[in-house]
């Protein structure tokens, strides 16, 4: 095992290049799948590294429930740095398992408030607030999805914004980017090294909404034009909603996205671009990472299995 159970906690920084590249380059769909599929795997290996060096660390505690056995040196060798590393993994684990419950816990808290909300209004997609507050948020799950909408946004925009806006928040709960977006959040929470490659999901996920809007109502302005009076306009949501996990992203930079030609569609980047290079390199990370999680997690229960008498 040796020092390769380390190597899932630093191999996110491989990410990063592509976190950045990401956003310039590839199709938002692309990159909120990539993005979010390498946080991931990250998240969960380091993880695992973190929940190997906490048994080595816990069998070294006086008082300990674990078999005896499980301090053998035999064990404790087989982690470098076992009396620092093993006890240092036992709050950044505790850590992680904390941050990530409460992250899911606010999620599903946050989801039950706003359904709540619209209970005594008609059933439709599209639920209007008589509010003062301009503000509209995807609202996924419950016994349908629906888009929230207050009376002051809507009065705020044109007939073919309010067409955009629809067509934007129908676009995110279609596409479940809510999913890619809790995803990432609780990656980030494993591993700060990770926070880049949430931040640029935030950025994709909109991007993504944004041009399926403009494929659905067939002008690429009217959508900017959507986005650019809607964060005029906008001051927030008065109480913390589904819309409140992800940042959306710079404004200006989406609309001049939006101004410009459409992005290419590629399921992968051509390998020798900066960006091809920054996937493949976030690539190798991972696979590597998945490998190191592996091969210490085996290693680890074949040593405890052989010290644990039967």
């Amino acid at each position: 095992m040796g020092v390769f159970v380390f190597l899932p906690l630093v191999l996110p920084l491989t990410a990063w290049p592509i976190a950045r590249l990401a956003e310039q380059r590839l199709h938002p769909r692309t990159a909120t799948r990539l993005l979010t599929g390498l946080a991931v795997v990250m998240a969960v290996c380091s993880t695992v590294c973190l929940g190997l060096l906490m048994v080595v660390g816990t069998a070294q505690l006086p008082g300990n429930p674990l078999p005896d056995a499980w301090s053998d040196p035999e064990v404790r060798e087989a982690v470098p740095y076992d009396e620092v590393a093993g006890k240092l993994a036992i709050p950044a684990l505790l850590a992680v398992l904390l941050t990530c419950g409460r992250s899911l816990l606010r999620h599903g808290r946050v989801r039950r408030r706003a359904h709540r909300a619209l209970a005594g209004l008609p059933g439709a997609e599209v639920a209007v607030l008589p509010h003062e507050v301009p503000y509209a948020y995807a609202l996924p799950g419950g016994r349908r999805d629906r888009v929230v909408v207050t009376t002051a946004m809507l009065s705020c925009l044109e007939p073919a914004e309010r067409r955009a806006l629809f067509a934007h928040e129908r676009a995110h709960l279609t596409a479940r980017h809510h999913r890619f977006l809790l995803a990432v959040q609780l990656a980030a929470r494993a591993n700060p090294f990770l926070r880049p490659l949430r931040t640029a999901v935030s950025y994709t996920a909109e991007r993504w909404a944004d041009e399926e809007a403009a494929r659905t109502v067939g002008s690429r302005t009217a959508v900017a034009c959507a986005i650019g009076k809607a964060a005029l306009v906008s001051r927030g949501t008065p109480a913390p909603t589904i819309a409140g996990f992800a940042a959306p992203g710079p404004v200006p930079r989406r609309v001049a996205a939006l101004l410009g030609p459409p992005p290419a569609l590629r399921n992968w980047p051509p390998v020798f671009t900066s960006v091809g290079l920054a996937a493949w390199g976030a690539a190798v990370g991972t696979a590597v990472s998945a490998l190191s999680s592996a091969n210490s997690a085996v290693t680890m229960v074949l040593i405890l299995h052989t010290a644990t008498p039967f």
